[in-house]
């Protein structure tokens, strides 16, 4: 029997410390579906189709993945797909009480799925997609802390104050 598990998020967008999760997850699992939830009252800087794009970017040399979007209840989106886990990350203490929510709520909803926390990696313990953003927006250096792909896209998004700096002639 394959071990299937769900990697939900908004990966809004993609960070290095996801993808340290999603390697790890693959020492647990066989096969991990990456799952974007399609959310329309949520407010998000990347499309579903750039998200899409930067996850299978950013996951080309990752092998046992699949990127797929849902929308509706996640543990009915697990049990459509077989999955027998949900993968969810966690930074710190402050992460911890929303994530129990929701593991004992989809616990509550479908007891065939389980919910499996892995700590996050010491190196991206204060790295999220929020903040990453907001680092971006005002020109910060977030080199290291997101894949190339994401990096060259905020950018983008943000215009010219957040080039990379010009080197400097000897």
């Amino acid at each position: 029997m394959t071990r299937i598990a769900i990697y939900p998020g908004s990966f809004d967008p993609v960070t290095n410390g996801h993808i340290d999760i999603l390697k790890r997850g693959l020492t647990l699992f066989d096969r991990i579906i990456v799952a974007i939830l399609h959310n329309p009252a949520k407010k998000v800087l990347f499309s579903i189709d750039e998200r899409i794009e930067m996850l299978k970017t950013s996951l080309a040399d990752v092998e046992n993945i699949e990127i797929d979007t849902f929308d509706g209840l996640l543990v009915d989106y697990a049990a459509q797909r077989k999955a027998i886990a949900i993968l969810r990350g966690m930074r710190a203490v402050s992460d911890f009480e929303y994530e129990f929510q929701l593991a004992l709520m989809n616990r509550r909803l479908n007891r065939r799925v389980q919910t499996v926390f892995l700590m996050t990696g010491l190196r991206w313990i204060f790295t999220s997609s929020s903040i990453i953003k907001e680092a971006a927006r005002f020109g910060g250096n977030i080199n290291g802390m997101v894949p190339p792909i994401v990096n060259r896209k905020l950018k983008e998004k943000f215009g010219s104050k957040n080039a990379d700096p010009p080197r400097r002639q000897a």
